[in-house]
């Protein structure tokens, strides 16, 4: 077994991705691809003893190890290898950021291996657009034409395009929402669509569309009308259930400007007023609120506002959702919160498994959260760099999987 792992150090140092210092995530030169010839152990393995060795790699290490031959090439891109070595590799979430300029080009972090790597996806355009991921996969959607849909896997780049739900055009905001069930692999893709009744003030009606991959289409799940709160652009799926974020507009003084609604994603036909009947207060007053499925549990990161200013953030917290209870998980210690932007009342904000990243939109700081460990600590510097005063930076988590497609 130690001549095994000595091999796999050699391999890992053979196969191993180039980090943004020098080539990216897709660039391969050709003095990469060197000949095995040397390694004269690799013409007695047999396939399924290699195929063990390879699983060992990093998720980022196995494009370059498919690079090195044609053996390698194809026990990396086969079913099989890629079914067997979801298993065993380590799915710590990635952060993908990207800038406002219409780039498809972003860096994701590794965490485990604190190295940035850059990637080119086929369907980012830009910042302004909805995100929203699970298992792997995730599901983009244009802010700007509002008539683009994609599912992608962002480590091996297969995409996707959805037919846009019947009536999607002309709402005035839309929350974008995606779970993937890791047994069937069938996921499913939620729109809560909000738009302004004219002639009415302060009433706004709402429409929950969700996509079945199983089936390929859309349907509308629940129409109705909201009075005094209007919907907005968060919202995510936890065990079944939709949450999604609601916004006061005004009307009669209302101590919060969130709250947040939920809706079981199973339901087929609803009653008028069922929204409002399963609102559920948020737990103090908010810049902003970013909701996050952590292991099927509820988690918002909120920026917590003054009392007499609720636009003016003093502090950002994490809650965990219990029922309709909240429980506060931590608050950013000061020295973070500094360093973060103290004056920047909104953040980009998700998470999965027990990492929570939160990214300021002013620059490309990115502060993480271990939820396990309970400890706070900074990415490395991400690469990406500020062209002009008012581009914006965002993006998203992700779990790197090989095997999982849309």
């Amino acid at each position: 077994m130690k001549g095994e792992t000595s091999w796999i150090s050699h391999c890992h140092d053979h196969a191993a991705i180039n980090t943004v210092e020098s080539d990216s995530f897709s660039e391969l030169k050709d003095e990469d691809k060197k000949e095995v010839s040397s390694v004269l152990v690799d013409f007695i393995l047999p396939d399924d003893i290699l195929e063990r060795i390879l699983a060992c790699l990093p998720v980022a290490s196995l494009f370059r190890a498919s690079c090195v031959c044609k053996r390698w090439h194809e026990i990396v891109k086969s079913g099989k290898f890629l079914w067997n070595s979801s298993k065993s590799l380590s799915h710590k979430p990635w952060y993908f950021m990207f800038t406002s300029l219409k780039e498809p080009v972003g860096y994701a972090y590794d965490p485990t291996f604190r190295k940035w790597y850059g990637i080119e996806l086929p369907c980012i355009w830009t910042s302004s657009c909805f995100i929203s991921s699970s298992s792997g996969l995730f599901c983009f959607m244009d802010n700007d034409s509002r008539t683009e849909l994609y599912v992608c896997n962002p480590i091996t780049k297969c995409c996707k395009s959805l037919k846009e739900p019947p009536g999607f055009k002309f709402s005035d905001y839309n929350a974008l929402a995606m779970f993937v069930n890791r047994k069937t692999r069938r996921y499913s893709v939620s729109i809560v669509k909000s738009k302004h009744i004219p002639g009415n003030l302060f009433q706004w009606d709402i429409s929950i569309h969700i996509y079945d991959s199983g089936t390929m289409t859309w349907t509308t799940r629940l129409t109705d009308v909201l009075a005094g709160w209007r919907g907005g652009d968060e919202s995510v799926i936890c065990d079944g259930i939709l949450y999604f974020m609601i916004y006061s507009t005004g009307i009669g003084g209302l101590e919060n400007r969130h709250g947040l609604i939920t809706y079981d994603v199973s339901s087929i036909s609803a009653s008028p007023g069922l929204l409002m009947r399963s609102f559920i207060s948020v737990p103090c007053s908010l810049t902003c609120g970013r909701l996050i499925n952590l292991k099927e549990k509820l988690i918002m990161v909120g920026g917590i506002g003054r009392r007499d200013r609720a636009d003016i953030i003093k502090g950002i917290g994490i809650w965990r959702l219990n029922g309709t209870e909240w429980q506060q998980i931590t608050r950013m210690p000061h020295k973070y919160f500094q360093g973060f932007g103290e004056f920047d009342e909104v953040f980009a904000s998700s998470g999965t498994d027990d990492f929570i990243y939160i990214q300021s939109y002013g620059a490309p700081a990115l502060l993480i959260f271990d939820v396990e460990q309970i400890k706070w600590r900074w990415s490395l510097k991400c690469p990406v760099t500020k062209r002009f005063p008012l581009q914006l930076f965002t993006g998203f988590c992700f779990e790197p999987r090989l095997e999982i497609a849309p």
